[in-house]
């Protein structure tokens, strides 16, 4: 069922009742969207709300529910779409603060070059300097061409991309902020600036990166790229870096994050109920987050801020989420609610229609190039990239992990008036309703239950083996019927590993189907893994992480390291 146009009073939570049926799917349009003139909303600079200030910014303090994302640090609300550019301020320094990392404004020196093939980038900034580059390759036609930064070349289909007219900048993160590095011994191009003990993470430098990757083609001179018609896309860890990236810099006219798990969308709160990977996994796992983080992996309900707000960073540049809901360690679930969550900041800027998020997919690969995906990818770049389109934003929520915004957030969304004159009192406005199919059924006070079929089972206590060699294996699980996701992480002994091999031991009837950040040696039986060209090197006392979907049973894995 699809709904469209205004209600004049509705709550603006979303309640969504799952259904029995795996293959039940929510499904929604988003209303209020702009016309397609008026897209894709880019800026003409990377934070126009650089110059608000604040006598102060929301303190931490204890809060199961999600942040209010329209409440100033003094309580009261925002009431007009000129209000949002300095909540926004606020809303991005807090995430700046307590979740990633500074992110610096645009460095002294800036210089590069754009080709057909290749763009490089200079910087210079208080006596350092540093450079990196990135692949280019055209679509067919004649530029200028709007582009699409893919990290790791690692995101959404690229060749659909070339094909919409739109060109593929490989963007290889790790040049810019290399994993497998101790927190105070950070290394890449951002660290080269701003030093080794930067307390910013991984995914906000990767950030930093793609920034000044669009400073190079601003002054380009326009000839092959567009500098006001760029997206940006990844998936799993590469996902959670296109969304940081799409919130960062307002001259990202498309976000597209894919499975991007925990440190991405999925909202904080909600992940340890699903069985997601744990923020103190993810914390530990890299320097994704940034160091003040740490502080707060066991008690999310006391950050002030949460991944909602996130994605309202974004508002009201397009949005294109893809989810996976067959994997509990990405945390679906949650990632819906933050969805949800952040098309109520859309819908107050009256850009409902401009954000799309699709967990309806079959197949439940990781990082996987999906069929469905394929026609919501070249709308939003027909849209957002090649302002040819007027698609409107969808809810494709499957019931397999289908969040209730209701059941996180107590307020509700303000009329934003186009006037700069504030009303007293916000008052609530239509919310994307999602309908689950046959039976519509909207209950105040339902909370989803997960289909019988996908029942997520983490392993709470991992155990570590070892084998000569001067490392060890440790296994964690997350398990449902049919499936699982095993995470490994490779840990150094007393001496630094220059390569290193995980021999695992699948129980009967197991079979691995995907692996990432690894290379592997079969699928069954005992089963070898080798380190990918990134993450062979880790030094004395340090780890590495790496994983692998498998079907069948996986409870009573083993792992050796070598």
């Amino acid at each position: 069922m699809r709904t469209t146009g205004r209600s004049k009073s509705r709550p603006a939570l979303v309640v969504l009742t799952t259904l029995a049926l795996a293959a039940a799917v929510v499904v929604a349009d988003v209303p209020n969207a702009p016309p397609a003139h008026a897209a894709p909303f880019v800026e003409a600079v990377e934070n126009v709300g650089a110059d608000c200030t604040f006598p102060s910014l929301p303190a931490a303090a204890s809060n199961s529910r999600l942040p209010d994302p329209f409440r100033r640090a003094d309580g009261t609300r925002i009431t007009t779409k000129a209000d949002w550019r300095c909540q926004r301020e606020q809303t991005k320094r807090l995430m700046e603060q307590y979740v990633y990392g500074q992110k610096p404004a645009k460095p002294a020196s800036v210089s590069g070059s754009v080709t057909s093939s290749r763009i490089t980038v200079n910087v210079s900034q208080n006596g350092r300097s540093t450079s990196f580059s990135a692949n280019v390759s055209l679509p067919s036609g004649t530029g200028p061409f709007p582009a699409v930064v893919v990290y790791g070349g690692f995101g959404a289909d690229t060749a659909t991309i070339r094909s919409s007219g739109a060109a593929v900048i490989s963007f290889d993160p790790y040049a810019v902020g290399k994993e497998g590095t101790g927190r105070a011994n950070k290394q890449g191009a951002f660290y080269d600036i701003y030093g080794s003990n930067s307390q910013t993470g991984l995914l906000m430098a990767w950030a930093w990166g793609v920034s000044r990757i669009i400073d190079v083609i601003e002054t380009s001179g326009g000839s092959i790229l567009k500098a006001d018609a760029t997206g940006v896309t990844g998936c799993s860890r590469f996902g959670k870096g296109a969304i940081v990236a799409g919130a960062f810099d307002q001259r990202i006219a498309l976000t597209m994050p894919i499975e991007s798990g925990t440190a991405g969308v999925p909202i904080f709160r909600g992940i340890a109920g699903e069985g997601a990977q744990s923020l103190s996994s993810a914390y530990g796992e890299q320097p994704w987050f940034g160091d003040a983080f740490g502080s707060y992996t066991g008690n999310p309900n006391n950050l002030p801020v949460d991944t909602h707000q996130l994605v309202g960073l974004v508002a009201p540049r397009g949005l294109f989420i893809m989810d996976n809901p067959h994997i509990a360690n990405l945390g679906p679930r949650s990632a819906s609610v933050a969805a949800l969550g952040g098309a109520e900041i859309y819908k107050a800027l009256g850009a409902g229609g401009n954000i799309t998020y699709w967990s309806d997919v079959a197949d439940g690969s990781h990082c996987a190039n999906r069929s469905e995906w394929r026609t919501p990818l070249q709308q939003n770049i027909q849209k957002f990239l090649l302002g040819s389109g007027s698609s409107q934003g969808q809810m494709r929520i499957s019931s397999r992990a289908a969040g209730s915004l209701s059941q996180w957030a107590d307020w509700t969304t303000p009329v934003l008036t186009d006037g700069p004159t504030p009303t007293p009192t916000a008052t609530a406005t239509a919310t994307p309703t999602v309908t689950p199919t046959p039976t519509p059924t909207v209950t105040p006070t339902a909370t989803p239950t997960a289909t019988p079929t996908v029942t997520p089972t983490p392993t709470p206590t991992p155990t570590p083996t070892s084998a000569p060699g001067g490392c060890t294996a440790t296994v964690s699980l997350n398990s449902w019927n049919g499936g699982f996701v095993a995470t490994i992480k490779v840990t150094a002994g007393s001496s630094a590993l220059n390569g290193w091999t995980t021999t695992v031991t699948l129980p009967g009837g197991a079979a691995v189907t995907n692996a990432w950040s690894s290379v592997n040696s079969g699928t069954n039986g005992t089963v070898r893994f080798a380190n990918a060209p990134w993450n062979g090197s880790v030094g004395a006392g340090q780890s590495t992480e790496f994983g692998f979907q498998g079907t069948g049973n996986g409870q009573g894995l083993t792992a050796t390291c070598a």
